[in-house]
Formats: C-alpha cells, structure tokens, sequence
C-alpha cells in the first residue's frame, strides 16, 4: 500500500496555494503528525512573508479538507493525514464488498458534523469534511441529508435534545426560567457554533428547540399575561442568553485566526488603550482602567450569572404584578 503523493503546487500559484501544498507535504510527509500543532497565521505569515489574511486562508483551507482542526486554547492542530490510496477487494466469487458509506444512516452523520462543528467551529464544518471524518464518500451523505443547510438543522436539534429539562419542574415561574436559561446556557457553551444558528426573528420548526420554548412559556402560564406579552418574556430571556453565548465562538474563532489567546491580545492592545484613556477625552473610561485589579477577566460564565439574576428582577413587577391583578378579591 503506497501513499498518495501530496499534489505539488504550480510556481504560479497564488501564495496561499503554495503554503497549503507544503504544509500538505508535511503532513503526509509526517513531518507534522496528527495532534502536532501547527505553525499559526502570525508565524505563517513570517515564515513565508505574506499577510495575515492570507495565512488565515491557508488554515481555513486545510480544516476544509479535514486534515486540521482548531482546540481553544492549543490551535490549530493535525487531524489526521492524507488518505492512501488503495485497491478495492474482491469477495470470493468476484462480488464486490460493499463501498463505505452504504450502510450509512442519518444519526452517525450529525453526531460527526457535531463534533466536527465542536472542535473546529462552523466555519470549518462542510460535507467534505464530514466525509472524511466518517471515511465515506461526500456524495454518500445526500442519501441522507438533503444539504449542508439541512444537515445543520439536524444539528440543532439534536443538540438541543441533548440537554434534558427536569421531569418534575421547580415551583414558581423564577425558578423555572432560571432553570431554563442555565440549560441553555450550557448547551451554548458545550456547542459554541450554536448561538449564531438559532435566530428569534425567523425560529427553526425544529422538535427539541420547541420543546425548551414550551418550558419557559407553561412557567408563565396562567399569570394573566396575554399571549403577545407571554412570548415576549420568552423571546427576551432566550436571547439574552444566546447573545452573550455568541461571543463564545468568536472568541474561538479569533484565536484560531490569529493565534492569540483573549489574554495575549488584550496585552497587545493594552498600550493603545492606555494611550486612549490618558488622552482626557474618556474620564470615566481612564478612572475604571485605574481602578480595575490587574487580575481582572471577562469570565463570561460570570456575566451570565450576573445578568440573569436583574433580568429576572426586572421581569418580576410583570409577572407578578399581573398575577396579583388578576387574582379575584375577596
């Protein structure tokens, strides 16, 4: 069984192209094997003095092809090598066995796409690379999902489904919805691609995310609330937590691009910032840098928990003032 050669770039290729087939060759060459680290755009774009968009493309391209992947907080590193090439075997009587992915189904290929979107974000995720995570051919999966966009949905609601709502409910609508943000939460934060998929100006008819939807609204049921101001509340609690949960992929994302942890950007910025603050055109902005312990950090697991506790407060003149309206005086 011999290697497939990786395909040489042209001289006239474009920069981006010539960096994806060396950085191809080491991978099949080994000189890169699978779980090493490899260079990141900022050393890319030294190493071949080219600029940082091109070496994020060159990353792009390779987790594309599913032979890199992004780990938050390590990089982007090798997935797995070049496939070799190989003759199909022959049963006995000359019947042909049977070709990967004929005895594919559905669920395997979200699982895959899942832990494809988990460990290198959504960008990376296409039916290619799912192919090559199953060993299957990419047009074996259109037997089984329709496109790309309706495996993502297959996506969604299976991760949604993952998380199990208590069979039997807290007392009061707080704890309830309480509850039902810090499921959410951890959801998002299991599966950060998920935030930028779910949208609550055109919702998904999907199973699973309606079944999280019908647990905030039967918590403030019968509070003689109408039906507008009912989905209201819903719709404000779901996105407060999506949209803090969004900057969880980002962050993902920026680090791959650029190599950075949050940490070493701020301290890159950190000057430019000071500079800003100094100048007198922002007092209060300068006087809470000041202040600030060195050791401070944006922990968004903590700004979710210190949110959601006003919000409930802000929420709870509604809904108990309703109630309380409502209620038939003696």
């Amino acid at each position: 069984m011999t290697r497939q050669p990786a395909k040489p770039a042209r001289t006239g290729d474009p920069p981006s192209v010539r960096i994806v087939a060396e950085l191809r060759r080491r991978i099949a060459d080994g000189e890169l094997r699978v779980g090493d680290r490899l260079p990141s755009t900022r050393q890319i774009a030294r190493e071949w003095q080219v600029a940082i968009a091109t070496a994020t493309k060159v990353l792009t391209q390779l987790r594309h092809e599913g032979l890199v992947r992004a780990l938050p907080g390590v990089g982007t590193v090798v997935a797995r090598t070049p496939r070799p090439a190989t003759k199909p075997e022959r049963r006995p009587g000359g019947r042909r066995p049977s070709a990967p992915g004929e005895d594919l189904h559905r669920e395997p290929i979200v699982q895959a796409a899942i832990e494809l979107a988990d460990a290198e974000g959504l960008a990376a995720l296409s039916m290619r690379g799912v192919a090559g995570k199953l060993g299957v051919a990419t047009m074996s999966l259109y037997r089984h999902v329709d496109s790309k966009d309706d495996l993502i949905a297959h996506m969604t609601d299976a991760v949604f489904g993952e998380a199990q709502l208590p069979d039997a409910p807290p007392a009061g609508w707080r704890a309830r919805l309480t509850v039902a943000a810090r499921l959410q939460w951890s959801i998002y934060r299991r599966h950060p691609w998920l935030a930028q998929l779910v949208s609550i100006t055109r919702p998904q008819p999907l199973r699973n995310l309606l079944v999280h939807g019908e647990w905030a609204l039967v918590a403030i049921d019968g509070l003689g609330l109408d039906a507008a101001t009912m989905l209201h509340v819903h719709v404000t609690l779901f996105s407060y937590v999506r949209g803090l949960a969004i900057n969880i992929e980002w962050e993902n994302e920026a680090e791959a691009a650029s190599g950075l942890t949050e940490e070493e950007w701020m301290d890159a910025h950190s000057p430019a910032l000071g500079e800003l603050a100094a100048s007198g055109a922002f007092p209060t902005f300068a006087k809470v840098l000041a202040d600030l312990s060195d050791n401070y950090d944006l922990d968004l697991d903590l700004l979710f928990e210190f949110g959601l506790e006003p919000l409930l407060d802000g929420l709870a003149p509604l809904l108990d003032g309703t109630r309380a309206a409502t209620r038939p005086s003696s």
